[in-house]
């Protein structure tokens, strides 16, 4: 397996925008969550978290990412169920969400963007700010960071069989551990 520094290399090779990396640690931190609470490899599912959308920014179109990313990832040696679950993350690519890694990767994607989303326009630009409830609010409000599916958020919580509540707030803590990377 490919340590972290190696994905965390490969992502930064393919990914320059810093919002696109900070999306990538904050997935990353989200599904080592979920690890540690499963009780799975910590090491491998961060490694596919940060690694998730490292295509992205040169290959945005839904007919591209995330193939062209399974591409690179099969030159460079990646097993193929770390591919595949990649491939899982995106609703368009047909790949079904049939392990609990697949499962997570799906739900952390959208809520940890979202969660971003919401900790920016508090006045602090801080975590420690946010709540479940606030986060609840934003989802209702649709002109609110538009781009983000409230329904792939509700989607995830009930493919991992957990409350959307408790799921913000395993994110939120998540992303706490990991608030001065995020800058947030």
């Amino acid at each position: 397996m490919k340590d972290r520094n190696y994905c965390l290399n490969l992502l930064k090779e393919y990914t320059k925008s810093e919002n696109l990396l900070k999306h990538a640690y904050a997935v990353e931190a989200c599904v080592r969550f979920y690890a540690k609470k499963y009780n799975e490899d910590e090491e491998y599912w961060g490694n596919v978290a940060l690694l998730h959308d490292f295509d992205y920014e040169m290959y945005p179109s839904l007919e591209d990412h995330p193939f062209k990313g399974a591409e690179i990832l099969r030159e460079k040696g990646f097993d193929e169920e770390f591919i595949q679950t990649i491939l899982s993350h995106a609703n368009h690519t047909g790949v079904p969400r049939d392990t609990l890694l697949k499962k997570v990767l799906f739900a952390c994607d959208e809520i940890s963007g979202f969660i971003t989303a919401v900790t920016l326009v508090r006045p602090s630009k801080s975590l420690d700010e946010v709540s479940v409830k606030s986060v609840k609010k934003k989802m209702k409000d649709k002109g609110f960071s538009r781009a983000v599916s409230r329904e792939d958020i509700k989607q995830g919580a009930e493919e991992l069989g957990i409350p959307l509540e408790e799921h913000i707030q395993n994110c939120i803590e998540a992303m706490k551990s990991v608030k001065g990377t995020l800058g947030l």
